[in-house]
């Protein structure tokens, strides 16, 4: 995954804090993979977070200066933060194409954070917030996808994360977001539909994403193949399995693992999101 050396960071997209952590030094739900789902969903529709893990987090202040060390995609090819940056840029540069898109910054954190949904930690994973219109993500979660989720990582899973979590601000500021009311749960549910939804457009932007400027190259074979298998780690069927023992359908609230792979391809191979419809089209 290589950026153009030349090409221009806008590291204002990008915002960097650190953390405390949540007072009494414990995570109330853990940092399993149930907890993970369980609150990203919670984040997603609204709920405050902070009557989930607990309280809110102490003392979080923006850290490092990410103008003065992320300015071009040379940059962003040795630096994670900095590929973060390169990474944000491309996706909003992609939907900025398309009528009404408004720009949502990344807020990277360490420990736990304040959000307009409330408070978050580091068991949350990524996620993105409506009421703020912000993405976030501890960088920590990759490890954790790889060593407890079996994802093989790489640079482009991390891609496709990020590329997600703007699927749900693109969500939000179509309405897409809000024709899941509370059909939460289920194979067949509006969360699902959500999920995979945002999937797709995470494929669209693969598609496009040499052409917004940013990459030397179209991705490679080999890079698709690290989102898809990002993607099936964290499909509920294989989450469920690894964490209770069983698969129980009427929990999803993402989607299974063929399932996901299937509609990141469905966005990757059409390079539409008119493609990406699943409350239409179905599941």
């Amino acid at each position: 995954m290589d950026f153009r050396d030349e090409a221009q960071l806008d590291s204002s997209q990008v915002e960097q804090r650190g953390g405390r952590g949540l007072p009494g030094g414990g995570l109330a739900i853990g940092g399993g993979i149930t907890g993970i789902i369980a609150l990203i969903a919670a984040v997603i529709f609204g709920v405050n977070p902070g009557n989930i893990t607990g309280g809110d987090p102490a003392g979080l202040q923006p850290t490092s200066n990410l103008s003065e060390q992320c300015r071009t995609g040379a940059d962003a090819d040795q630096s994670e933060e900095c590929r973060v940056v390169g990474v944000v840029n491309s996706i909003q540069k992609y939907w900025g194409n398309t009528d009404g898109y408004q720009q949502a910054k990344t807020i990277l954190f360490t420990q736990a954070v304040n959000t307009g949904c409330g408070a978050a930690d580091s068991s949350v994973g990524p996620f993105y917030c409506p009421s703020d219109r912000q993405v976030y993500l501890d960088l920590t979660f990759f490890d954790t996808l790889q060593r407890d989720f079996g994802a093989k990582g790489g640079p482009f899973a991390q891609a496709y994360v990020i590329a997600h979590e703007y699927g749900h601000h693109v969500q939000n500021l179509t309405g897409q977001m809000e024709r899941v009311g509370q059909d939460r749960q289920g194979p067949d549910s509006g969360a699902v539909k959500l999920e995979l939804q945002a999937d797709c457009y995470a494929g669209v932007w693969a598609k496009h994403a040499v052409d917004t400027g940013f990459y030397e190259r179209a991705f490679t074979q080999a890079e698709i193949q690290q989102a898809l298998d990002a993607a099936a780690a964290v499909g509920d069927d294989r989450i469920q399995e690894r964490s209770q023992g069983r698969v129980d359908p009427e929990a999803f609230t993402h989607g299974t693992s063929e399932q996901r792979v299937t509609w990141f391809g469905n966005g990757y191979q059409s390079g539409d999101p008119a493609a990406c419809d699943t409350f239409k089209k179905g599941i």
